[in-house]
């Protein structure tokens, strides 16, 4: 009874606070689901959300003490029936094979590749000979050939490769299968043939005419500005990055500004706070109006419509609804009287995000975005107590933007070391000489050029905007021309994120001298971060690439080809050199086409080529055979050729405490889940033991 008083008298004090943990508990139940290596059945989840409702109705009955608790228990639950429903929404075909033919298919999204390479998606896909029923709902194909000038919602047609989505490039590793699941995308590929365009955008459909109407406003505004700048204001604008330079987004990213190319919340809370700000403005200089109507409100109003107008007219992604969702939530705080930023404010914006896609929990936009938004809010409600009046007038906005940019910098530190592998050192000065240039001349400056195009004066705007970018990209340029301005960081394990943020999660929300205990769980996070360990072997899941970890960073098997999977991997060894240079490292070996490595006293043998292939006696000396052909020998070792491989997905090889070999596929981490194919039983991870 004792402890019951106390955990009655803990729960007292956070009354007021409690709402804040709802995202919280939602969130454990949406990553429990995710974390799953089986997909549950809809019938548990039936059984599920009878048993929740059972524990709310309780919940209701019972004391102080126990209710939140039940509460929390529903909200966990309702995370993971939530995530397990969008999981059945977006259910769509996925394709089972390597296909290669006539591809057709209406344009819906245009964007570009890692490569440079303008990038389609279609939907109303027909494929050669291939059942409606199991044909993608969505493919994305890469044009490595001339194609014409292509437009939103035409249908087009191409002769093409196409492939499942592929999976981790190391087990552990982001998985695409399961973002395309969400995006309903069933199959990836490339053509170098013809595009040929088979009719023109169909008319009737609202959202192809939005995107038209997008993409036609992205070409004039390049028509406007030239040059990379345009590409910035076009992106910014209307969320189309297809004429961005992979040398501008690797400088942006080098220097923690990649945040103002993606419409997200500082670009939707710059504009409908602009708007805000003008319309109040305006309606204060008419007294008649001023004195009998409360004009915040109806500014209020106004930014809502502006900012759901941008929202549509971006292409709706998920950075830009969840920032939508931040900026109405303040609005409607406005308009009811409420304080418009605090923390209430973010958990609901934060709620109403998981409800609607709860797989914007596992990606690094909301985790980033909502862990600024939360520092933010602490930082400059606390700093009301401290008295700023003593500054200069002019020294005060210049001190809110460096402790800004500071406070959003630190709080998104760990999660974008843990996502991309990288840390700016100079992130904060090319923020400090960025970021008031964005809110004081880009994002007015766009404003005044949408309200002048009917005029035929949007060049104004334009002008003004081009200026501002072009300071923006000079101040990227030549901060990430600074030697060993960026430090690279290896890929934590998978338990620090999470660990991570309960720990900073409970500094933040809890109320009381308790909210402390966050420091140490945050701490030891950290600590098994710094004990993380890379895998000491990796192979691709083609059977093609091997990297063995040495004491002077990977090695690997190729020095050319696979470039995708090895950038991944040198990047999560926080080491990104060139491939060829990787490539060096390993010893010289005496056959060709054949690659012998030694773990322990194990020895892992890799063969490319049928011929090399053929060759082949048995095992030839190998404990575990990796090749890229389809092998049709029964041999003595462990071996994955392409088939095996397909099912298990890529592997990392290392030794267990007793010295024996142990392999973790891609499969053992993923599990068999909507969108990744099924196992076959043998394939799964082993332990190769030492024979006595």
């Amino acid at each position: 009874m004792r402890a019951l008083g106390i955990i009655e008298n803990a729960l007292l004090a956070q009354r007021g606070h409690l709402f804040c943990w709802t995202p919280v508990c939602l969130g454990i139940g949406i990553g429990g689901y995710f974390s799953l290596r089986f997909e549950p059945d809809l019938m548990i989840f039936a059984a599920l959300s009878m048993g929740l409702a059972v524990l709310l109705m309780i919940a209701r009955l019972t004391n102080v003490a126990v209710a939140p608790l039940l509460i929390a228990i529903v909200l966990i639950g309702i995370g993971a029936t939530t995530a397990k429903l969008r999981t059945e929404i977006t259910a769509a075909p996925v394709l089972g094979f390597r296909y290669y033919g006539p591809i057709e298919g209406r344009v819906v999204n245009i964007d570009r590749s890692g490569s440079d390479a303008v990038r389609l998606t279609l939907d109303q896909v027909v494929l050669s000979r291939m059942d409606p029923a199991k044909t993608p709902r969505k493919v994305r194909v890469s044009l490595h050939s001339t194609a014409p000038e292509i437009l939103p919602a035409d249908r087009i047609m191409t002769t093409g490769h196409l492939s499942p989505p592929s999976g981790p490039a190391e087990p552990g590793g982001f998985d695409f299968q399961r973002h395309a699941w969400f995006m309903e995308i069933g199959g990836v590929g490339y053509t170098r043939n013809p595009v040929v365009r088979l009719a023109p955008a169909e008319q009737g459909d609202w959202k192809l005419w939005i995107f038209s109407q997008r993409m036609a406003l992205s070409k004039a505004v390049r028509a406007q500005i030239d040059g990379e700048a345009g590409a910035f204001a076009a992106a910014i604008m209307t969320g189309d990055r297809s004429a961005m330079s992979q040398k501008t987004l690797g400088d942006l990213r080098a220097t923690n500004l990649a945040h103002l190319l993606a419409i997200s919340g500082l670009h939707m809370g710059l504009l409908t706070g602009f708007v805000f700000a003008v319309v109040r403005f305006g309606l204060a200089l008419i007294p008649f109006i001023a004195l009998r109507i409360a004009t915040k409100k109806i500014a209020a109003v106004v930014a809502l419509i502006i900012g759901a107008g941008y929202l549509a007219l971006s292409g709706g992604n998920v950075a830009t609804e969840r920032a939508y969702i931040m900026v109405a939530v303040m609005l409607v705080g406005v308009i009811l009287d409420r304080r418009a930023l605090t923390l209430r404010a973010v958990a609901m914006a934060a709620t109403v995000v998981l409800l609607i896609q709860p797989e914007a929990l596992i990606g690094p936009g909301f985790q980033m975005s909502f862990s600024a938004t939360t520092a933010l809010v602490l930082v400059f409600s606390n700093l009301r107590k401290l008295n700023t009046q003593a500054l200069p007038k002019w020294l005060r906005p210049v001190f809110s933007v460096v402790l800004s940019s500071a406070v959003a910098g630190l709080a998104t530190a760990p999660f974008a070391a843990a996502h991309f592998n990288q840390f700016a050192h100079y992130g904060l000065v090319a923020n400090v000489l960025s970021v008031p240039l964005m809110g004081v001349l880009v994002m007015p400056a766009a404003v005044l050029a949408v309200c002048l195009a009917p005029l035929g004066g949007w060049g104004v705007g334009l002008w003004i905007m081009e200026k501002g970018l072009l300071w923006i990209l000079g101040v990227a340029d030549r901060v990430a021309s600074i030697e060993n301005g960026v430090s690279h960081i290896a890929a934590p394990s998978p338990s620090v994120l999470p660990v991570l943020a309960l720990g900073l999660l409970w500094l933040s929300l809890w109320q009381g001298r308790a909210r402390m205990a966050g420091i140490p769980v945050a701490l030891l996070a950290g600590m098994l971060w710094i004990q993380s360990e890379r895998p000491a072997i990796l192979v691709a899941d083609n059977g093609g690439l091997i990297g063995v970890m040495g004491d002077d960073g990977r090695a690997l098997s190729r020095a050319k080809g696979s470039g995708f999977v090895v950038g991944i991997w040198l990047e999560n060894d926080g080491a990104p050199i060139a491939q060829d240079v990787a490539a060096a490292k390993l010893p010289e070996q005496p056959e060709v086409r054949r690659v012998d490595v030694a773990l322990g006293d194990w020895k892992i043998t890799q063969i490319s080529g049928k011929t090399a292939l053929a060759k082949l006696q048995g095992c030839g000396g190998a404990d575990v055979l990796i090749l890229n052909t389809e092998d049709t020998v029964q041999r003595p070792c462990q071996t994955y050729d392409p088939i095996a491989l397909r099912s298990t997905g890529s592997l990392a090889i290392d030794l267990d405490q007793n010295g024996d070999l142990m392999i973790v596929t891609a499969s053992d981490i993923s599990g068999h889940r909507p969108g990744i194919p099924a196992r076959p039983k043998g394939a799964a991870g082993i332990v190769i033991a030492a024979q006595e």
